[in-house]
């Protein structure tokens, strides 16, 4: 299937490894130029390395921090100066984050909000005028499904990502006439780095492998998600094929969630 993604320019934040990578990749194999976005060079140079040489595709990395107005500022200069334009926004930036309520200092709060939410609002506000005058565009906001079924120990990560998804629907319905689509991915136990370096810190005593697959015995489905998985439906929603698709939430957790 073509999804249409030649010469689109998109933006993944967060892309460096996990969800955004994979994302990343699919749509650099689908002819769409990418930038990935992350905190990290060297690994971010990495990743784009990988990406270059499994997709032959056009692939930028530039070093950001999502939380900082005038990193996210720079970055979309770069992104200008040499695309001159942004059809595609996937604001993946984040770490999930949870503890007890009475645990989470004001500090902790702010630092979750300012990467999560306010890295989303920031980065959607100076895409969307390009998206503009290009005729449309599409913004993905990968949550997770403590935004939807909040549990105990769960802020300040499912407070943001619930935030998140309000945000989706309301740029959804702001901006459906401008032709530029908004919807937000969330997301279930997938691998990714950030479980990864849980495995090394929780469960040493098994092989990755072995950690995943007691994981996945929670899970409906019997596993844990590939992030190619999501990565090929963060592309899908960014293409011409998911062009009536606008405000909504998808679980993508091999049914665990107990809401729609």
């Amino acid at each position: 299937m073509d999804l249409g993604l030649t010469g689109k320019v998109a933006i993944v934040t967060g892309g460096s490894e996990g969800i955004g990578k994979a994302a990343a990749s699919r749509m650099a194999g689908e002819g769409a130029r990418v930038v990935i976005v992350a905190r990290r060079p060297d690994v971010l140079e990495g990743a784009a390395a990988e990406i270059k040489a499994s997709t032959n595709g056009d692939v930028t990395p530039i070093s950001a921090d999502v939380s900082q107005l005038d990193q996210i500022e720079g970055m979309f200069q770069k992104v200008i100066d040499a695309h001159g334009r942004v059809d595609i926004l996937v604001n993946n930036a984040g770490t999930s984050a949870g503890g007890f309520f009475g645990d989470a200092t004001d500090t902790v709060w702010q630092a979750d909000l300012d990467l999560k939410l306010f890295g989303a609002i920031r980065c959607s506000r100076l895409a969307i005028p390009h998206m503009k005058a290009a005729g449309g565009g599409r913004i993905i906001n990968v949550t997770n499904l403590g935004g939807k079924t909040p549990g105990a120990n769960s802020v300040p990560t499912s407070v943001s990502r619930a935030a998140g998804i309000a945000l989706t629907k309301a740029m959804s319905k702001d901006y459906a006439g401008d032709n530029i689509l908004v919807n937000t991915v969330c997301i279930g136990l997938i691998k990714s780095g950030q479980n990864d370096r849980r495995w090394q810190t929780q469960s040493p005593e098994l092989t990755l492998d072995e950690f995943y697959a007691e994981r996945g015995k929670a899970i409906p489905l019997g596993r844990v998600g590939e992030s190619e998985e999501a990565g090929d439906l963060i592309a899908f929603l960014a293409s011409e094929r998911a062009s009536y698709i606008t405000g909504v939430a998808i679980n993508m957790d091999g049914g665990t969630s107990t809401v729609v």
